[in-house]
């Protein structure tokens, strides 16, 4: 009984660990989830407008007169979701030709200041789009387009993916700085660390083989 109960005391802490590390990715797989659906949704219907568009146009010499504007405003909106969906699938750019080369806990810091960079970042954007926002609704912007649209609606949209990029890397900043200053390195480091070579095309290869066996191939 006392070796069970050992046992038990030892395996407690590691099964803690590992459902504090589930939940934050559980989350991170809703707020995923629906954000590639709204960008997915965004640009389906973009694409259904122009098909439309250019059938009227082709067959009965018609136009809508407002594809292109609403193709500028789906490609502003769809670029700020696109922002927190490379953030969250660790998809941004970073030079890294000395970062495998840095002891671990050098690349520990090297990835909480990348991320908190970005985090500053995030904000100092909102922030500036903010701005925007106050100068439309003062002058009260339209756009200079047969259909005259109130700046306000679109801006109000591009605005909100901002502040939804910002607030998800202000969130990975904050778990970052925790894992830097409560001496989870490795966990820092596996969370935040630039995709090697072999991490992009093992996700390449799955992705392969999901399709492959999606569409029924051998």
């Amino acid at each position: 009984m006392s070796t069970a109960l050992q046992r038990d005391a030892l395996l407690a802490p590691r099964a803690a660990s590992e459902a504090t590390e589930a939940a934050p990715a559980s989350l991170k797989e809703r707020v995923e989830s629906v954000l590639a659906t709204v960008f997915g949704l965004v640009f389906i219907g973009l694409a259904m407008l122009v098909t439309v568009e250019t059938l009227s146009r082709k067959l009965f010499n018609v136009s809508l007169q407002g594809a292109d504007e609403l193709g500028g405003y789906a490609l502003a909106v769809g670029s700020t979701i696109a922002f927190s969906l490379a953030l969250m699938g660790r998809n941004h750019i970073r030079v890294d030709v000395f970062h495998e080369r840095l002891p671990r806990r050098a690349q520990a810091f090297a990835n909480w200041m990348a991320i908190l960079s970005l985090a500053v970042f995030g904000v100092f954007i909102a922030y500036v789009a903010f701005k925007v926002l106050g100068d439309t609704l003062q002058y009260r912007s339209t756009a200079q387009t047969p259909w005259a649209t109130p700046l306000i609606i679109p801006q109000s949209v591009w605005y909100a993916g901002l502040v939804i990029f910002a607030l998800v890397a202000c969130g990975y900043a904050l778990r970052a700085t925790r894992l830097l200053f409560g001496g989870g390195i490795d966990t820092l480091n596996r969370d935040f660390q630039p995709k090697s070579a072999k991490e992009e095309l093992k996700e390449e290869l799955d992705d392969l083989a999901h399709r492959q066996a999606e569409g029924g191939q051998p």
